[in-house]
């Protein structure tokens, strides 16, 4: 099993001056620390006017900074929005990242979250997923292509040579997001790696990692002429400390996450410059519901996330994206957590990449057939955020015709 570390940049009212300043400064120091101890991916999300939940709308600039902070992990887009820029542009900026960092760049691939952050670029929530497919089929030839000519739907533009190129060849590995479960499924078939956003529970992990797998060989169905990267990534909150109880307590920020994105579910966003999701936050943090929320995923003592792991490394889940920027917590307990996990968790599960490679070569290559487990009972995440509906792209484009309609049934 391989580990990553993973950031929204969340920044909680009310705002210094210095505060998104030293957001970012500790964060780069954070990721520089994941490097030294070992860890093997850092991940950066996208959002767009998502106050207090996210404050990366410029990924790739931040990204760029680490390739200078850092020597061996792995530095990846955990998405960048396709709806929300030009496939020529990520070509370009990715293919740069990739040259500064020597080669160390996983792109991850999404589609946006809502009308929150399409509609100010011109995009609506009902096309997203065309949108996306299509950005696709444009992006790959960039990195390959001396002259790429492009006439869709949604984008169009002569023959150009889009530089410059990447180190890695034909370019960096392909990821897409799966806020939606049954995406996973879908991310098979297209051959990318699936990043699983909420975490799940061992039994779920374990389906949908078969999912995953049956679909990449049996129905495969790629968007594009690019490698197949076979990986299933889980995020999952993250504090590791000596004691269960001072995780608890040091674990409070993840509350925080689960609340704002149960908020936006039920409420949408407040007036630009107007909310204060934390003072909201305030009046629900100590209720049952929000310390139910920190039963889920990896928090505990050494002992108790490793216990937990052995349960998703039997799934065969290849990545576990540990979520520890949230919230309020500060600096110094991220950077002690991290520490605590890689000298007294980490080495372990390292040390069983080979015999998981193995298992993983075997089902691609065949040798290995996996049974067909029941996905059915497993369609919801671990964490409470039920709040928030998950609609296929079919579904979604009949909710905004009705709505156009009329008619909000």
């Amino acid at each position: 099993m391989k580990f990553g570390i993973f950031y929204e940049h969340q920044l909680p009212r009310p705002w210094g001056p210095d505060s998104e300043y030293r957001l970012l400064q500790d964060s780069l120091t954070q990721i520089e620390l994941a490097d030294r101890l070992g860890y093997d991916y850092a991940w950066e999300v996208e959002h767009h006017f998502l106050e207090e939940y996210s404050h990366s709308s410029a990924p790739e600039v931040f990204l760029g900074a680490a390739t200078q902070r850092t020597s061996r992990i792995r530095l990846g887009h955990g998405i960048i929005q396709l709806p929300t820029n030009h496939p020529i542009r990520v070509a370009e900026r990715v293919s740069t990242l990739d040259l500064l960092s020597g080669g160390r760049v996983e792109l991850g691939l999404g589609e946006g979250q809502g009308p929150i952050e399409l509609h100010p670029f011109g995009r609506r929530v009902r096309d997203k997923r065309e949108i996306w497919e299509e950005a696709v089929r444009v992006l790959i030839p960039c990195f390959t292509q001396d002259s790429v000519e492009f006439h869709g739907q949604y984008f169009d533009f002569p023959a150009r040579n889009v530089i410059p190129k990447p180190r890695q060849k034909p370019h960096p590995p392909l990821w897409v997001a799966c806020s939606n479960i049954a995406t996973i499924a879908s991310a098979g078939q297209w051959g990318m790696g699936a990043l699983g956003f909420q975490f799940v529970s061992p039994e779920a992990a374990r389906a949908w990692v078969n999912r995953y797998y049956t679909s990449l060989t049996r129905e495969p169905k790629r968007l594009a002429d690019y490698p197949v990267n076979p990986n299933v990534a889980m995020v999952s909150a993250f504090m590791c400390a000596p004691t269960d109880e001072e995780a608890r307590e040091k674990a409070a920020g993840w509350t925080f996450f689960v609340f704002c994105l149960s908020h936006y579910g039920r409420h949408g966003m407040a007036e630009p410059g107007r909310g204060d999701m934390w003072k909201l936050y305030e009046e629900w943090r100590h209720t049952p519901k929000a310390q139910e929320t920190l039963q889920a995923g990896l928090i505990g003592s050494p002992a108790t996330i490793r216990r937990k792991l052995a349960q998703f490394e039997a799934s065969n889940v290849d990545q576990v994206i540990l979520l520890n920027q949230t919230g309020r917590t500060s600096h110094e307990d991220i950077c002690s957590s991290l520490d605590l996990f890689a000298r007294e968790v980490m080495p372990e599960f390292h040390a069983h990449e080979p015999e998981h490679q193995r298992w993983k070569d075997d089902v691609l290559a065949g040798r290995v057939t996996l049974e067909d487990l029941d996905t059915d009972g497993f369609k919801v995440y671990a964490h409470q955020n039920e709040d928030i509906v998950r609609l296929t792209p079919e579904q979604l484009k009949q909710k905004m015709a009705a709505k156009e309609a009329g008619n909000p049934s």
